[in-house]
């Protein structure tokens, strides 16, 4: 799989739970913000009201939000990783870091990220350091606190 910049590769869970956050910010949360604005209207004065002001700007962070995961969707390339000869995006991985532990992750694109549920990007050092190898390996991952050396254990 070749990578490009401009693409969003998404697990299919990372895509469906995309797609959820933005139904949600188009159909429930426009209607509590437009409710939020029709009674802050009702208080009177436009040019001093807080309420009112903080709805809008509620309603510009709405429709950023919205615009980004629109973005995002539009540039979505769903991975699925069904070749465990070597890591690949949607590959997870069990490894051994030299010196401690076994680690589990499982390489993401970068929208789906979350290093404290095992979800490593394909762009961070350490996925990069892990894509292309294979099981049985050794990978070298340099981190601001020096080099790290992992032994691949499992892919699937």
């Amino acid at each position: 799989m070749t990578l490009s910049d401009d693409r969003e590769y998404l697990s299919p869970e990372g895509l469906e739970d995309l797609e959820k956050r933005l139904k949600n910010l188009k159909t429930t949360r426009r209607v509590q913000i437009a409710e939020r604005l029709e009674f802050a209207k009702s208080l009177g004065d436009l040019s001093e009201n807080a309420e009112y002001s903080e709805a809008k700007e509620e309603q510009m962070v709405n429709e950023a939000e919205v615009a980004k995961l629109e973005d995002i969707l539009s540039r979505a390339s769903v991975i699925s990783n069904t070749d465990s000869s070597e890591i690949r995006l949607g590959s997870n991985v069990k490894c051994r870091k030299i010196g401690n532990g076994d680690e589990q992750f499982m390489i993401v694109g970068r929208e789906e990220a979350n290093p404290l549920k095992g979800k490593v990007s394909n762009e961070s050092p350490l996925g990069k350091a892990f894509l292309g190898k294979r099981k049985n390996e050794k990978v070298l991952v340099s981190t601001p606190r020096g080099q790290i050396e992992y032994s691949i254990i499992e892919i699937a």
